[in-house]
């Protein structure tokens, strides 16, 4: 065991012949090869440090495109820092718009958060913003804008903080692993079409027959489907149809390779920065040991595959006992695309690469309806109106197009198209924290937050409501503890992030249930979790799909009483 490596700033990980080809210049040090030439200056850290913001061209695939990038590379630098210190990173945007960081996961005072309209006014074009907090954590995390739609072009990049003493974790080397989705379309026009035409990157569609290969649904459920105007095939907005899938910017081809010792603990640090992709991550051949989960340390769980939601992370640790090449594969939810990646002892290894998997689809239980096995749901007998409004009291416009007549709890689901896998498969219910929360209440008040929106029309919100309408904020006071129930009255998975805080999974697991700042909430499902405002300020709660939250699933969350005000 070599002692310091847990501490490099240079990460040894890369893609093959990228100097050749003229495009390292395009990543930061971290994400480049493991063969000479790779510079440690590319990971920052201190207590002073510079991002500039500006436009770079950005290649991969043979392609060319534009790009929004940090210190001209995508992804973008690599920041080191420890716990305890106080850090000052001043930001300079060199665009022609406003811009900003948010500190995804970060513990900070909620001027210093990154949201501008609610915590700041942004970065103007041409100026300096000084971001000043200390830092009280540890664990792995990332960064992005908060602006308009600079994420998907390549404004994203990652966060690794060492812990003030001994790592709970012990290993012998690590990668960090930024996982993200590219379209050669600029994000204004991906979001225009997601607007015209419901399913439009969707090129999985099921034939007028409503089969395909080995997924033919009955035909109740295919009356049950049409009767709704839902497709079970309508799995992600944006698919494989356009995007170019990345692990650290680089495309399949270009072989990414983290370098590996026989024998060796190697901690993999996965982090999913994609603006509207879900992964399903999996290494055939070798197991992998969660450790942590959005940065906070859990006991550990093996497993063979997870899925990871958009602004998730993972810590796991992997023992390679063969001098082989092993394939990192993350796969789109959908299987419309995927990336693949290497872990091998030496630069220029490969290990076969599977092929794209059966697509999955939807289920009556995706539909909210899983509790109503051996009803008649056929065309003409269904016992329940999808927007049945009774239970619920928020507004129901044409923005919202159902509601789950019949959620069910879905802690123990893995994600859609893994509940029938033949392997281990995590789910939030394994999840156990480390160590014991610090705030041992029960919550002394509970909440519902219905996700809603209207797939045809590309319209999401929040209990009806989208952000534009300037609906009321969640208000909490200060240190109430509070159980917070999503209920995902849609059809798709959405990865729910509260800024500010942590909040633990009602899974079970009492003092031990786990922390995290997002959560995937399956469709007609729901998942509570437990919280203490204990952040005093105006934070966001919004869905991490970027363009669900573009188009109005974000809500303000204001915490009272501030800081000198009295009580």
């Amino acid at each position: 065991m070599t002692h310091a490596i847990p501490r490099r700033t240079l990460l040894r990980s890369g893609a093959l012949g990228l100097a050749g080809l003229g495009l390292s210049r395009f990543f930061p040090a971290w994400a480049q090869s493991g063969t000479a030439g790779a510079i440690a200056s590319s990971t920052l850290s201190g207590n002073e440090i510079t991002l500039r913001v500006a436009h770079s061209p950005f290649s991969v695939g043979g392609r060319s495109g534009h790009a929004v990038t940090i210190n001209g590379t995508l992804p973008a630098p690599l920041l080191r820092l420890r716990e305890g210190q106080n850090v000052r990173i001043h930001v300079d945007n060199a665009l022609d718009e406003d811009t900003s960081i948010h500190w995804h996961g970060l513990l900070v005072p909620f001027q210093m958060d990154g949201v501008p309209g609610v915590s700041f006014p942004g970065i103007r074009p041409g100026t300096r913003f000084t971001y000043e907090f200390p830092v009280i954590q540890s664990g792995t995390y990332w960064y992005h804008s908060h602006s308009g739609l600079q994420e998907p072009m390549g404004h994203y990049g990652p966060i690794i903080i060492d812990p003030a003493g001994a790592d709970p974790v012990a290993h012998d080397r690590e990668h960090v692993i930024v996982l993200s989705d590219w379209s050669f379309l600029h994000p204004h026009i991906v979001m225009q079409r997601l607007k015209q035409e419901a399913g439009f990157f969707n090129r999985q569609r099921r034939t007028v027959l409503g089969r395909a290969g080995n997924d033919a649904l009955s035909a109740e459920d295919r009356a049950m489907f049409a009767q709704m105007r839902m497709d079970p095939t309508d799995i992600a907005d944006v698919t494989g149809a356009t995007y170019t899938y990345l692990v650290n910017g680089h495309g399949s081809a270009e072989n990414w390779t983290g370098l590996f010792g026989r024998g060796e603990r190697v901690r993999l640090r996965i982090i999913n920065a994609a603006s509207q992709t879900i992964f399903n991550f999996r290494i055939p051949g070798l197991g992998m040991n969660v450790v942590a989960a959005d940065g906070q340390n859990v006991r550990s769980v093996e497993v063979d595959e997870f899925q990871i939601g958009n602004a998730e992370t993972y810590d796991v640790i992997v023992t390679p006992q063969e001098e082989r090449a092993y394939t990192i594969v993350a796969e789109a939810i959908d299987r419309s695309g995927m990336v693949t990646a290497t872990l091998a002892p030496r630069v220029g290894m490969r290990a076969d690469v599977p092929p794209l998997r059966e697509r999955p689809l939807l289920t009556m239980t995706d539909m909210g309806m899983g509790g109503m096995a051996g009803m008649d749901h056929g065309a003409g007998g269904m016992s329940h109106d999808m927007r049945d409004t009774s239970r619920v009291s928020f507004p129901v416009g044409p923005g919202v197009d159902m509601i789950a007549p019949m959620p069910a709890d879905r802690m123990d689901f893995p994600g859609i198209g893994l509940d029938t896998a033949s392997h281990r498969v995590l789910n939030y219910r394994q999840l156990v924290a480390l160590a014991p929360r610090k705030d041992a209440r029960e919550p002394s008040r509970r909440i519902e937050v219905h996700l809603t929106g209207n797939m045809e029309r590309f319209m999401w919100s929040l209990d009806g409501e989208r952000l534009s309408e300037n609906p009321e904020p969640y208000r909490f006071a200060r240190d109430e503890r509070v159980r917070m129930t999503f209920i995902n009255d849609s059809m798709m998975t959405h990865p729910m992030h509260l800024h500010g805080h942590f909040f633990e999974l009602v899974n079970g697991h009492g003092l031990h249930q786990p922390s995290k700042h997002t959560v995937r909430v399956f469709p007609g499902g729901t998942i509570s979790v437990d919280f203490t405002a204990d952040a005093p300020g105006d934070w966001v709660l919004h869905c991490h799909l970027l363009y669900h939250m573009h188009a109005g699933m974000m809500r303000v969350v204001t915490v009272r009483p501030l800081d000198g005000d009295a009580a």
